[in-house]
């Protein structure tokens, strides 16, 4: 019994983890099911009120930073790591295999993978996801993740009805996204300040505005905005090191 009390520690910490993937997954459905009752017109018209509210919550995200210069060489050096890894490619390509799975050739899944990736990004980004992790993670305080949780149920059904199975499906991405930075806040806590969280959350906003844009169709070619994920925790690394740098110069 001693054994378990460890385990079971974790699993309470992991509690506002688990309540936000089951949002998610319970809001991506209650969307699928909710758009089979109105017309490709309304879809469309969802998908573009949508990308406008992503824009402007990117936008407010975005003007949080209080050294635009970190967010500037965050930017440039995350997108050099992403385009390196392909990552976006590789998520697209995780989207793909999953929806085989899912959809086993039925009508329906065109949008699986663009649905897929938009809502993984949308809802593993921003400050409520990386803040509520580490509190819980740190603290056991779930506060914020189920405060998270309530927030993403709403739009996670209006994403799945404009979108389709490839919103709830993201829940996975929650789970191991959230779920790791949980496990480990411990060890992450002396980098992750307040300071390193507000800039993470300032290029999160730039990733969203990125997203919306794609969701407009204001390009003729796809921003690959998962490529720009890696900049979101490269301030750790950068705040750090400007400060160093500050101090030696004084």
């Amino acid at each position: 019994m001693i054994h378990l009390l460890p385990f079971c520690l974790e699993l309470m910490d992991l509690a506002g983890v688990f309540a936000n993937t089951a949002a998610v997954l319970i809001g991506g459905i209650a969307g699928l099911l909710f758009a089979g009752r109105i017309g490709e017109k309304y879809t469309k018209a969802l998908v573009t009120g949508l990308a406008l509210l992503t824009s402007v919550i990117g936008i407010m995200s975005a003007i949080e930073t209080q050294d635009i210069l970190c967010v500037i060489i965050c930017i440039v050096l995350g997108t050099i790591i992403g385009e390196a890894l392909r990552i976006d490619d590789r998520i697209e390509s995780l989207g793909e295999r999953v929806k085989a799975k899912l959809t086993r050739g039925k009508g329906g899944a065109a949008r699986f993978t663009e649905g897929f990736v938009t809502a993984s990004i949308l809802f593993c980004i921003g400050s409520m996801a990386v803040m509520g992790s580490i509190e819980a993670g740190i603290r056991g305080d779930n506060g914020i993740l189920f405060t998270k949780s309530i927030i993403d149920v709403t739009a996670s059904a209006a994403y799945g009805a404009a979108m389709g199975v490839g919103v709830a499906a993201s829940a996975v991405c929650i789970l191991i996204f959230e779920g790791g930075l949980t496990l480990l806040a411990g060890s992450l806590a002396p980098v992750l300040t307040d300071t390193a969280v507000t800039e993470m959350s300032a290029v999160g906003g730039v990733l969203l505005i990125g997203m919306a844009v794609n969701l407009l169709g204001l390009r003729p070619e796809r921003i690959k905005v998962a490529n720009l994920l890696p900049a979101i925790f490269l301030p750790i690394v950068y705040l750090p090191v400007y400060n160093w740098l500050t101090g030696l110069i004084k």
